[in-house]
């Protein structure tokens, strides 16, 4: 509401502005009726002479003597209208303050809701400066760092500050360029031959080409326990169809990784995952009759590891998904109560659990 008083107040400024110099200009420009009497003698003076110089006659003399007796009164106010204004010029003037009170407010309106954000809740004014601040610095910055490189193309410390944050802003190709550039003049490092190859792999789709596996040989031959450079070329063996070589790959990358690694639970995310479509392959290339008895194995052990603590809601949805489809629905809704207990912390889990519950028909009915 406070927006709409502000916005009253500041269109009754624009046309008051408007309106003033509209009701008092003419005023102001004949308020000096001294000048004007004395301009009127000057006339009558002039009229005399050209009659003695008998340029004139009688007639048009006391024709001119009535017009500049007229042009005094107007100048002097004593003539119909006010502040001694014609009748044609009150009506331009009232027309002119009509059209400012209303095009002023409409016109107002149009461009606020043409560029405005009426719909917009409020935010406090030290919130948005900071927010643009913070934004205007970084773009700022980062233009900088962009013209220096244009300037100093060499500058190799300088591509490698950039490199990272054009991967952030997901310009995978400019990103690729910049460690491309910081390796060619000099920073020839594990990480930034990792990074090329990472920038070249998004770039692609996904897919780690032959360029983007070279620079992570190279990074590994410089550094033989960069994980970046293990995790993607992980992928490139699982792209080639080798799934075992990629499960070991990605098994001793995470053997050699610290506790608390932050890409360690993207790394056993994507083996579980393999892991699950090697064993599925493997099941379907059984006999019938061992194919039942090899499931109900592996349901049985991802059953025991999660008992003995920990597991994602992917996995204790696998689990509890897979029970049901056995037709075991105890252990179903008895994986479910664990499910449940274990991942109170999660948001998620709890919405997705009773979704999955649902789906299931896991709900015990009342006798």
């Amino acid at each position: 509401m406070l927006i709409w008083i502000i916005f009253a107040l500041m269109t009754g400024a624009a046309i008051f502005a408007l309106l003033w110099p509209l009701s008092h200009g003419r005023v102001a420009a004949f308020a000096d009726t001294a000048d004007a009497t004395n301009l009127y003698r000057a006339q009558l003076g002039e009229i005399e002479r050209d009659v003695a110089r008998k340029l004139i006659g009688p007639a048009e003399a006391e024709a001119a003597r009535a017009e500049a007796a007229r042009r005094l009164l107007r100048a002097s106010g004593n003539e119909a209208g006010p502040a001694g204004e014609t009748e044609s010029s009150l009506r331009r003037r009232r027309a002119s303050s009509a059209l400012a009170l209303s095009c002023v407010p409409l016109l107002a309106l149009l461009v606020y809701g043409a560029y405005g954000s009426p719909g917009n809740p409020d935010q406090p004014l030290a919130a948005r400066l900071q927010a643009d601040s913070s934004r205007q610095d970084f773009a700022l910055a980062l233009s900088r760092i962009e013209t220096h490189l244009a300037n100093n193309p060499s500058d190799a410390k300088g591509w490698s500050v950039i490199a990272p944050v054009y991967m952030r802003q997901g310009r995978y190709d400019d990103a690729a360029t910049a460690f491309a550039s910081a390796i060619r003049h000099g920073e020839a490092k594990p990480e930034m031959h990792a990074g090329l190859g990472e920038a070249l792999t998004l770039a692609a789709g996904g897919v780690v080409t032959a360029a983007a596996r070279e620079s992570m040989v190279e990074a590994l031959r410089l550094d033989p326990k960069n994980p970046r450079a293990r995790f993607f070329l992980a992928i490139g063996k699982e792209q080639d169809g080798d799934m075992e070589g990629a499960i070991a790959a990605l098994r001793a990358l995470l053997a050699d990784a610290e506790a608390d690694a932050p890409w360690a639970q993207a790394v056993r995310q994507r083996l579980e995952r393999l892991g699950a479509e090697s064993a599925g392959s493997a099941i379907a290339a059984l006999p019938a009759a061992d194919r039942q008895a090899a499931i109900r194995a592996m349901v049985d052990g991802l059953a025991e590891r999660l008992k003995a603590g920990g597991g994602t809601l992917p996995e204790w949805t696998r689990l509890i998904r897979s029970q049901a489809v056995l037709g075991d629905k105890a252990a179903a809704r008895g994986a479910l109560a664990t499910a449940r207990e274990r991942l109170a912390q999660d948001a998620e889990a709890p919405a997705k659990l009773d979704a999955l519950e649902s789906e299931l028909s896991l709900k015990e009915t009342a006798p």
